[in-house]
């Protein structure tokens, strides 16, 4: 325990982890904010089908989008790595890397996305006025899914060398253009749904274009050549795809979690769905800004592991592990006090906010229960220890599908229990695999995976 005081009365380590952390908040708040302003944008049109339509259509998108997560995850912890080497060359190498990789599945994705939403939309078996706004809505955000992948990997590369400005760059850019063309499209032009979509895509094009510009400078301060014939060589893709293949497993079990509660959702009605999406729109708010904590232990704990400097990863995971905790508590708080507001704002359809404030308790416990998974994630991105998050997630969800599967005759409160357990188990069994690490030295001793 004393120990734990010392560590939390560090003042440099308290001066490291916010000088990482203000910026990726900034920065990652932005990203929910915008799916704030297209609920509100839409929630103030006539029907619920509109407001379910973005609902469900960027569901179908995060799926595909967000499962590619592990191009940022993969990239951060071994450009951490690198940059606590000073290895220049590696970190040009994974630059590239991580952006050719964005390309080519990018493609794939592009491809496989449109037979892949119709047979999801058949399970969900939507109203036909909300499954034909779906198809436009997401068909069209297809265009953005290079750009958005392309980011992915940037925001990961300029986090891993512990440059927290040009994600914040990147990442307000490309949201307040959004919420720019958000508007006038929806409203101004009269586009409607499809508006919605086209300046989300226009968004992420200009996002990704700057962050390319950024990393010139970024450059400049770690000297080194590409080494062009490593890329033609399989070896050296080997330990980012191990890493990225794991973190893809992983994040395709977490994002098919959040999608069944869509599923769910719209099978539950309209109201539903949409009163669903409002909800999650506050969980979005907290886990990003909660993020941005957990994305300042991935940079310090990847430098620190790099260095091997046991004492700078145990005082970064204490300092950011206490803000957190604070800052979950003001969530709750938030949510618990002025959650009615929060849904008011972002529609006027009655039987949506009617629904939405049952469901609200939920969303106030639910950043308490969730912060420490965000914290430890980010301790496993920044060791490379993407097997063992593999390995939590996969647990996770098998341990969770006899409650879902009770649960279900309790309808929507069935759901968003079946959610809370899930957070539960998810920090659970992250948290005995840190634990095992540490009594074995594995964070140090052992290989990344």
């Amino acid at each position: 325990m004393s120990s734990l005081i010392t560590d939390w009365r560090d003042r440099p380590t308290h001066r490291k982890v916010w000088a990482l952390a203000a910026p990726m908040i900034l920065s990652n708040i932005s990203v929910p904010l915008v799916a704030l302003v297209d609920s509100t944008v839409i929630g103030h049109l006539p029907h619920a089908h509109q407001l379910g339509a973005v609902a469900v259509g960027a569901s179908l998108y995060t799926f595909l989008a967000w499962a590619m997560g592990f191009l940022r995850m993969g990239t951060t912890g071994f450009a951490a790595q690198a940059a606590g080497r000073s290895d220049g060359a590696a970190l040009r190498q994974i630059l590239l890397q991580g952006l050719l990789l964005a390309l080519g599945l990018a493609v794939v994705l592009g491809g496989l996305g449109v037979p892949l939403s119709g047979v999801a939309l058949h399970f969900m078996q939507p109203s036909a006025e909300l499954d034909q706004l779906t198809r436009a809505f997401f068909h069209t955000r297809l265009f953005g899914l290079p750009a958005a992948l392309a980011t992915y990997a940037l925001v990961g590369w300029f986090l891993g060398t512990q440059n927290a400005r040009a994600p914040l760059a990147i990442l307000l850019s490309t949201n307040l253009i959004n919420i720019v063309l958000n508007l006038w499209f929806v409203i101004g032009l009269d586009w409607g749904v499809v508006g919605s979509a086209r300046a989300s895509v226009i968004a992420e094009w200009s996002g990704a274009l700057l962050g390319l510009w950024l990393t010139r400078k970024a450059l400049r301060a770690y000297p080194g050549q590409i080494i062009w014939s490593a890329l033609r060589v399989w070896q050296s893709w080997r330990p980012l795809l191990a890493v990225n293949r794991d973190i893809f497993i992983r994040s395709l079990a977490l994002q098919s979690v959040f999608f069944l509660i869509t599923v769910q959702g719209a099978r539950l009605g309209d109201a539903t769905v949409a009163a669903n999406a409002l909800l999650l729109n506050g969980l979005l708010l907290t886990a990003h800004a909660l993020d941005g904590l957990a994305h300042a232990v991935e940079a310090l704990c990847g430098h620190a592991i790099g260095a091997r400097d046991r004492l700078a990863l145990r005082r970064s995971l204490v300092v950011a592990g206490g803000w957190s905790l604070i800052a979950s508590l003001g969530f709750a708080v938030l949510f618990l006090l002025a959650g009615h507001l929060f849904i008011e704002m972002q529609t006027d359809i009655q039987s949506v906010r009617d629904t939405a404030f049952v469901y609200l308790p939920y969303l106030a416990v639910l950043p308490l229960i969730a912060v420490w998974s965000y914290l430890l994630d980010g301790l496993f991105i920044g060791a490379t220890r993407a097997r063992e998050m593999r390995n939590g997630m996969l647990l996770t969800v098998l341990l969770l599908l006899p409650f879902a599967w009770f649960l279900q005759a309790l309808g929507n409160h069935g759901l968003w229990i079946s959610f809370l357990l899930f957070m539960v188990l998810r920090s659970l069994t992250l948290g005995a695999q840190a634990l095992w690490l540490k009594r074995s030295d594995g964070w140090f001793s052992g290989k990344a995976h």
